[in-house]
């Protein structure tokens, strides 16, 4: 893996025309060896003229503009294990998604993301050539931990996209967020929109689309609130801009302000973990209710500063 997240931006010379895109990488950049380059196209890293090549051997050709996104994560993709699986039927697919691996693709990769990961596990062993049907509706963070529930029948599609649409699916989560919160318990609302330079979200007076936030205290020191949100809105980054925008960003953070570390407290990724979703089935109507334990490395954070 290459540790540091990072772009690299470069257009072919004519003295570098008829080169294998492979060769080139490592040619341009010290860093990369031949197999490291070869293993970035392979997970779709690479772009050629803003579209993604997953081809080694293309040779390129005079002003080609080659992009290569470089996110710092393990370079072998993530693997969908039966203990991932938290409810599986005919229509639907429940997961706890691990923090670092990206929901959907990336500019940094076509493959390794759960989505990759849900496909190729459904995939029937006798007839690799078919394709699962397969509707993404909600998606979580890289480094958010969790549930996360998918539609594997083309009957369920619609019925889950309406119920999250609609409201219809209560989400939980839990967050470890800076200091301690006042009030105890509360709610953010404001309209979101996002900041095209940066990529992050923001509350905005007008143009943004609304985002509510509730949330309770279930622990708290003057380092930390371990709180449970609810979301009945569901924007991107929705958790992390309320928290940040009220002065209590979520440790581990760093891209909305939150703390790297606490004292001598290493925090490994932003405290966020989605722990329950509730729901009728879209197909049968029977009521589902699903939870989930705080994952390890939060547990471990909680306890270091909790003084447990």
């Amino acid at each position: 893996m290459l540790s540091k997240r990072r772009t690299i931006r470069a257009v072919v010379t004519a003295e570098q025309a008829g080169l294998r895109l492979d060769q080139f990488l490592a040619q341009i950049d010290q860093d990369l060896s031949r197999g490291q380059a070869k293993k970035l196209i392979d997970l779709g890293s690479v772009h050629l003229n803003q579209r993604r090549l997953m081809q080694c051997s293309r040779e390129l050709r005079t002003n080609d503009a080659i992009t290569v996104h470089i996110d710092g994560l393990p370079f072998e993709p993530f693997v969908l294990k039966d203990q991932d699986i938290i409810f599986r039927d005919q229509y639907l697919l429940l997961v706890n998604k691990p923090a670092g691996v990206d929901t959907q693709p990336t500019p940094s990769r076509y493959k390794g993301t759960l989505y990759a990961a849900v496909a190729d596990y459904l995939k029937n062993p006798l007839r690799r050539d078919l394709k699962p049907s397969i509707g993404m509706v909600q998606r979580l963070d890289r480094d958010t931990s969790g549930l996360i529930i998918f539609s594997i029948h083309r009957q369920a599609h619609k019925g889950l996209t309406q119920a999250f649409a609609g409201r219809g699916v209560r989400k939980l989560y839990r967050a470890f967020v800076s200091g301690r919160i006042e009030p105890a318990a509360g709610e953010f609302k404001s309209m979101l929109a996002r900041n095209r330079a940066s990529n992050l979200m923001r509350s905005v007076a007008r143009g943004g689309q609304e985002a509510l936030t509730r949330y309770r205290t279930i622990a708290a020191n003057e380092l930390m609130s371990a709180v449970e949100v609810e979301i009945p809105t569901g924007l991107m980054h929705q958790i992390r801009v309320h928290f940040a925008e009220a002065g209590h960003p979520l440790l581990g953070d760093t891209r909305y302000g939150g703390p790297a570390a606490v004292g001598n407290v290493d925090i490994p990724r932003q405290m966020l973990h989605a722990c329950s979703l509730q729901l009728l089935h879209p197909v049968s109507k029977v009521k589902l209710d699903f939870s989930l334990d705080l994952p390890y490395d939060m547990n471990a954070v909680f306890r270091k500063l909790s003084g447990d």
